[in-house]
């Protein structure tokens, strides 16, 4: 298991909305020609893939895959096994030790966020499974709306070297909401 960027203190939870550090997912990366469908996802949408975890279009013929971080190297031989039957010039990267990823979790959560970044958080712009690209706090963030048991919740993914700062950034803005620290426990990753 690798260390984290984010160094947090777990409290006592008190309060619905919540940031947890989910680094410990494991990150692909996975790219080929603009217009490939080498992943089914579409750009700027999330979803749940049975063998693979949550599969985000990231961008034109990119994607993000995270996988819960004991499943072995089952994600990476069915990224490998796709990518040699699609025909197609394709790359698989592991990214797990370069990202830092957090959740944050709870019916403020898009509040916080519009404190932070200038997108349209509302439930029509962005719904449930909807991924994109943007700053967040002065970061280029992915963010995908991943509700988890039917609360609003987020995943933001930046550079390892700016997790610290995004987690701080996001616990500060947070303060009038009462933010919390949680722990991630990816158990039923592939099903939330």
């Amino acid at each position: 298991m690798s260390r984290s960027p984010i160094a947090l203190t777990v409290g006592g939870r008190t309060t619905e909305l919540t940031l947890a550090d989910a680094s410990a997912l494991v990150k692909f990366s996975v790219r080929a020609s603009m217009d490939s469908t080498v992943l089914s996802t579409p750009f700027g949408r999330a979803q749940r893939h049975p063998s693979l975890g949550l599969v985000v279009g990231s961008g034109p013929g990119e994607w993000l895959v995270l996988a819960a971080p004991d499943s072995g190297p089952g994600p990476r031989a069915e990224l490998d096994r796709i990518a040699a039957g699609s025909g197609e010039f394709v790359s698989v990267v592991e990214l797990t030790h370069g990202r830092a990823l957090v959740r944050l979790r709870g019916a403020d959560s898009a509040s916080l966020l519009a404190k932070l970044c200038a997108v349209d958080l509302s439930d029509a712009v962005t719904p449930n499974g909807a991924a994109f690209r943007s700053s967040v706090a002065r970061i280029t963030t992915d963010v995908v709306r991943d509700d988890d048991g039917g609360v609003r919740s987020y995943l933001l993914h930046c550079e390892r070297s700016s997790g610290q700062y995004l987690a701080e950034c996001l616990l500060d803005a947070g303060t009038e909401f009462a933010i919390e620290v949680d722990a991630f426990t990816p158990t039923d990753w592939s099903r939330s």
